[in-house]
């Protein structure tokens, strides 16, 4: 583009300034050549020139956004599924029929965690079918009983949201919460949605001689996650009280 500006324009300014040149023929007259030459040459090369750079700077940074979105959603969930393989080595011999419902949710998981975590943006429903799933696979590796509770108001199951943001807290609840608890351990998930809205709220009770005050790879990938996809757009809180420990998501469309 800049090669073809400069190859017609200069030409043109040279025109140009050969008839100002004809047709002047005073003192003033040069100067008034030069400033219309300097005119055109500033319109005609230097704002293309610079529209250029600039298109190309923000096409460079979007490039680099993206290549690191891609990055960061590769890291989610892969201990999950090393925990959960290590799971199904113990089950297939003490109980194959529960290890085969296992490997198929699992198998479900992973499908989606491959193709659907690469894409911009999923619906609501394909996120919520996925949390059902993660929870599913750990009521049946738990030998504890755990209270669940998932509760959904969704106006419209088919919002865009950006893929695997949930799952980051849902599996934190989980790994600081349940897995920590012999007893009357507890999750309490609740998902809804707006016009332009969804909030996203888990609490979890949790050991309190457990509890670190250090955030988690986890959480540090999701608020940069957040940070590149939805800048200015969303709200994330942290809140601890006794033993309940509770997170709230906002994002805006």
């Amino acid at each position: 583009m800049i090669r073809f500006v400069k190859k017609y324009a200069l030409g043109f300014i040279i025109l140009v300034y050969f008839i100002l040149l004809i047709l002047g023929g005073t003192v003033d007259g040069l100067e008034v050549q030069v400033v219309v030459i300097t005119f055109l040459f500033t319109i005609l090369v230097v704002i293309p020139w610079l529209i250029w750079q600039i298109r190309s700077l923000l096409k460079l940074r979007t490039e680099k956004s993206k290549t690191e979105l891609l990055h960061l959603q590769s890291q989610v969930n892969p201990h999950f599924f090393f925990n959960m393989l290590n799971n199904l080595y113990g089950l297939i011999e003490n109980d194959p029929k529960k290890a085969g419902k296992l490997v198929l949710k699992l198998s479900d998981m992973m499908r989606y965690s491959i193709y659907e975590g690469e894409k911009e943006t999923v619906t609501l429903k394909e996120e919520i079918e996925y949390l059902n799933n993660y929870i599913e696979l750990h009521k049946m590796r738990y030998h504890k009983k755990i209270d669940v509770q998932f509760d959904q108001h969704v106006l419209d199951e088919n919002l865009n949201v950006m893929p695997l943001l949930f799952i980051i807290l849902l599996e934190n609840a989980f790994k600081h919460g349940v897995e920590n608890l012999r007893e009357k351990a507890f999750v309490k998930v609740y998902l809804s949605t707006s016009e332009s809205e969804i909030h996203f709220t888990i609490e979890n009770n949790f050991d309190v001689e457990t509890l670190s005050d250090e955030k988690g790879i986890g959480i540090k990938n999701l608020k940069r996650r957040l940070e590149l996809a939805y800048p200015g757009r969303h709200t994330l809180k942290f809140q601890s009280s006794d033993d309940v420990y509770k997170v709230q998501l906002t994002l805006r469309q």
